[in-house]
């Protein structure tokens, strides 16, 4: 065992310096600016378009006081709705047959409406494509009964803004959760299938056969397993401090800003840190064993779909139990041990407890165990395995 140990750490340590002292490493860490720069690049530019492609105009056929009216009527609902969009109102004097001037504003193209206001505020109707009881008549009709209300004599609302509230904390947690899921999942299923490639390149150049000639074939793989998660490692601290740093020069407030978990700013790190290593290590063990079956980077690709596509579904099942901590649901996930990692720290971010992750820590290290000796046994059978004298069994099975 002292052996073994040992050999794996000769093999970690290779690795780990390999992978991180090398000008590639560099290029790693930028990997998520690239995604975060396009989201929100594409992401604003997808949000404009959306506000106006989802903002109908309304022509009004009004004298100037009763569009002055309904104008101010929406001035006031568009505080209430937000961000939202609202129906624009253009105004169009009255000329001719009310009749035939719905019809031109309707049919004209240089200023669409998608519905027309006609009859004031005293017999108002609305005309155009739109449904009855849709958002649009909704609209509508609450800008005309604003208009038409009297000025209110008591006085307004007094509003009071409290620094925080049960509903506000429960819904920010939420989101804490949410995106402690995601961080863990993109990161987690990013840097084990990176882990491939490198296995891949090691078997193609008859290396990994030179090794396993001089330590053990389980030290290979728990060196190669734990040097890549302390690399990756390494590549959440600058990751978490270069987003905090992000954070404090460009959001007001800084990250005090940010929504606070449940377990506290510091413990949260903490835990992101833990679960990402044990959901490293239970997913790093199978497509490291997946790696050790195929001989080409297309065998890969064909292996390692299946095993994505799990941790996809294992993500959604996750995802499930944000907001309904203590649900059967939630318990389920926790207990599962693929999801376990990613249901735990939603738990972090909604609820102070601590002593339901000393359990589930302890329960995701057993099955971490459990899988790696799995995984080690596999690797052991199929890792000398890439030469062309004997074919695999799903090349058998295609012949």
């Amino acid at each position: 065992m002292t052996r073994l140990l040992k050999a794996a750490w000769v093999i970690g340590r290779r690795d780990f310096t390999a992978t991180v002292f090398s000008k590639t490493f560099i290029f790693f860490l930028l990997t998520p600016l690239f995604p975060v720069v396009i989201g929100v690049l594409f992401g604003g530019i997808g949000a404009r378009v959306a506000t106006q492609a989802a903002q109908p105009r309304v022509a009004v056929v009004a004298s100037a006081a009763d569009f002055a009216r309904l104008d101010g009527a929406r001035d006031r609902l568009q505080s209430a709705f937000g961000e939202r969009p609202m129906v624009e109102l253009v105004r169009a004097e009255p000329a001719g047959p009310p009749d035939a001037q719905q019809r031109d504003l309707l049919a004209s193209k240089s200023q669409p409406v998608v519905a027309v206001l006609t009859g004031g505020l005293a017999q108002p109707r609305l005309t155009g494509t739109m449904e009855p009881n849709g958002t649009i008549a909704g609209q509508v009709r609450a800008m005309v009964e604003s208009a038409r209300a009297p000025p209110p004599s008591a006085p307004p609302v007094a509003v009071r803004a409290t620094a925080s509230s049960t509903g506000s904390e429960s819904r920010s947690r939420a989101i804490t959760a949410q995106m402690g899921q995601t961080i863990l999942f993109f990161l987690t299923l990013i840097l084990a299938t990176m882990m491939l490639s490198q296995l891949i390149e090691e078997k193609s150049n008859k290396i990994i056969e030179v090794v396993a000639a001089a330590v053990p074939i389980e030290a290979i793989f728990l060196g190669k397993l734990f040097a890549m998660l302390a690399a990756s490692i390494v590549g959440l601290i600058v990751w978490v401090t270069a987003g905090a740093a992000a954070v404090s020069l460009l959001a007001p407030g800084g990250t005090g800003s940010l929504p606070t978990p449940a377990v506290g700013p510091a413990m949260f790190l903490l835990f992101i840190a833990i679960y990402f290593s044990m959901n490293y290590l239970l997913l790093g063990s199978v497509f490291l064993s997946i790696g050790a079956q195929a001989s080409s980077p297309r065998e890969v690709q064909t292996l390692s779909m299946p095993a994505s596509v799990a941790q996809i579904l294992v993500f959604g099942f996750a995802a499930l139990a944000v907001g309904s901590v203590g649900s059967t649901l939630a318990i389920a996930g926790a207990i599962f041990p693929l999801s376990s990692p990613l249901v735990m720290v939603a738990y972090a971010a909604e609820e102070p407890a601590l002593w339901p992750h000393a359990l589930a820590i302890a329960w995701q290290i057993l099955w971490i165990g459990i899988v790696i000796v799995i995984s080690a046994r596999l690797f052991r059978k199929t890792v000398l395995k890439s030469g062309p004298v004997k074919r695999s069994w799903w090349r058998r099975a295609s012949a």
